[in-house]
């Protein structure tokens, strides 16, 4: 393996980009329209990468999946070099776990992002 991407399904595209490119400091490389709105995009941060898809952009790609699409919850974990200054990051997110300190050694903190996964920002403690 050499890479793993993961594909956030969503209802809307343009919420979820406050949060991953305005917030979070992700690039938009690519965007494919879907009538007025967004249906895809692919957004980099560094060497991480993740693509969101509308729903009913999957519909119309694969529509054999697209009820398993509705059905898949999400929990990205995100190792990060300065949790810290994400923390800063997330002031409006809702916030899902406090920030704690875990018995493995890892501080870590987890929103919901607006397309409604849970998103774990993690850092190892000192």
């Amino acid at each position: 393996m050499q890479k793993l991407t993961p594909v956030l399904f969503v209802e809307a595209i343009e919420p979820c980009l406050k949060f991953w490119v305005d917030q979070m400091g992700f690039q938009k490389m690519v965007e494919v329209p879907e009538g007025p709105r967004l249906g895809f995009v692919i957004l980099t941060e560094g060497n991480v990468e993740l693509m969101l898809q509308t729903f009913a952009s999957a519909d119309k790609d694969v529509p054999a999946l697209s009820k398993e699409f509705r059905r898949s919850f999400t929990f990205l974990y995100v190792d990060v070099s300065n949790l810290d200054e994400i923390i800063q990051r997330l002031k409006d997110a809702k916030i899902v776990m406090p920030l704690r300190t875990t018995f493995y050694g890892m501080r870590e903190i987890s929103v919901r992002e607006p397309g409604g996964h849970i998103v774990c920002f993690a850092q190892k403690s000192q």
